[in-house]
């Protein structure tokens, strides 16, 4: 039995955990975070060096997530979300086949530029609404954005959080994480979509709508270029070592100043976009899950994890990534299985983020996206039925997973 002290992390990052899921007021979520991470500084189990330099790495992943969020918050009041979804209707034709493969392959653009959370909190609602407004069934659609807001995020750096902590034990440029993992994801891309429209089946064999006339939507420019302009940064600075949070946010500061003159945003808004209350819950899990690092759990996994990349080896990184990702958050389990892989190198580490990117879709705790994307569902009045969403995950997850790990063992 672990000692006492070293159930405090425990406790403290169950206490987080239920915040993430019940989601309360930003206030009352920063406020937990840092009573879970006092109360695991005062226990004494991690130095002052280690919390120093838990917090000096995930400061820069926090605030790419700041800015990123502004970033997508200014292309949504655009008008640059409907206009994209706008686009994939009018080339359906009123066919529910060829819009899921429309919302399918937008959903994994989203979630590889702007991140996953853009897609679940932003494209959900208006592929929904969209599917609403054609008289076709919606769940097809918000479904695969679900999928892709975690299989998706395996192609950049900044697709996912879990990427950008994994960046500095990795060997690669953003451009060379790039080149490994496109044909990883090209892979999965297509397991997933031969899932949906194996499990969706019934849905997309409804007769098709009548076709509409197109609308033309209208596609923001400005915003629409700030996010190319932002992404070739992100490539063209990364061999420097910029900090991709540099990169959006100047994006983000241009972006706020033009929606400003545009007057349909506030500094207010843009503050609230950036959700500060999130980032702080953030960089509180780092201290508590630095802490479950140096005690009995982190010894508890690097028992488990292997010694070798083999194929063997791999798969069982992806699914001890996947296991600890769906009890403690991807997040979570990112800061606590990189760094243990760090010693065996690039592959076995791109393998663990396969299981906390992929494998996070298995369950609603898996991700923090899942639960987003659960809580945008809910507010848009289409509540999620639980055993509809282990019906497709519990599908997909391990398929995908599977598939990935074979093409990342071909190409690395």
């Amino acid at each position: 039995m672990p000692p006492l002290a070293d159930l405090v992390p425990v406790l403290a990052l169950l206490a987080l955990l239920v915040t993430a899921y019940r989601h309360p007021s930003g206030r009352t979520e920063a406020t937990i975070a840092v009573a879970a991470a006092t109360a695991t500084v005062a226990t004494g189990i991690v130095s002052r060096g280690e919390i120093e330099a838990a917090l000096r790495n995930l400061a820069p992943v926090v605030a790419f997530l700041a800015t990123i969020l502004v970033v997508a918050d200014v292309c949504s009041r655009a008008g640059l979300f409907t206009a994209a979804a706008g686009i994939v209707r009018d080339v359906s034709r009123g066919q529910p086949v060829r819009l899921l493969g429309g919302v399918f392959l937008l959903a994994a653009a989203v979630t590889a530029v702007l991140s996953l959370d853009a897609t679940v909190v932003l494209l959900t609602p208006v592929v929904i609404g969209g599917a609403v407004a054609m008289g076709t069934s919606s769940r097809p659609g918000a479904y695969a954005c679900l999928r892709m807001a975690n299989s998706a995020s395996l192609l950049l750096p900044v697709s996912n959080l879990t990427n950008l902590l994994a960046m500095p034990h990795l060997d690669l440029t953003f451009g060379g994480f790039a080149v490994v993992m496109a044909p990883v994801l090209v892979v999965v891309l297509v397991v997933e979509y031969a899932v949906l429209r194996r499990l969706f089946r019934a849905d997309l064999a409804r007769s098709e709508v009548p076709e509409q006339v197109p609308l033309a939507p209208v596609v923001p420019r400005v915003p629409l270029v700030a996010v190319i302009v932002m992404l070739v940064g992100f490539a063209a600075l990364s061999p420097f070592g910029v900090e991709p949070f540099w990169v959006s946010g100047s994006v983000a500061v241009v972006l706020v100043a033009w929606a400003r003159h545009r007057r349909f945003l506030t500094v207010r808004d843009a503050v609230h976009a950036a959700h500060p209350s999130f980032a702080l819950f953030v960089l509180g899990l780092g201290v508590v899950v630095a802490a479950l690092s140096v005690g009995f759990l982190g010894d508890a996994v690097a028992r488990v994890l292997p010694d070798s990349t083999s194929y063997a080896s791999l798969l069982l990184i992806a699914v001890v990534a996947t296991v600890l990702a769906n009890l403690l958050t991807n997040l979570s389990a990112t800061l606590l299985v990189v760094p243990l892989l760090a010693p065996l190198g690039t592959a076995a580490i791109l393998a663990a983020l396969l299981g906390l990117n992929i494998g996070s879709g298995l369950s609603y705790t898996g991700s923090l996206a899942n639960l987003l994307w659960r809580r945008s569902l809910a507010r848009h009045g289409d509540h999620p039925d639980l055993r509809e969403f282990h019906r497709v995950s519990l599908v997909a997850t391990p398929l995908t997973l599977v598939a990935a790990v074979t093409a990342l063992a071909l190409v690395t």
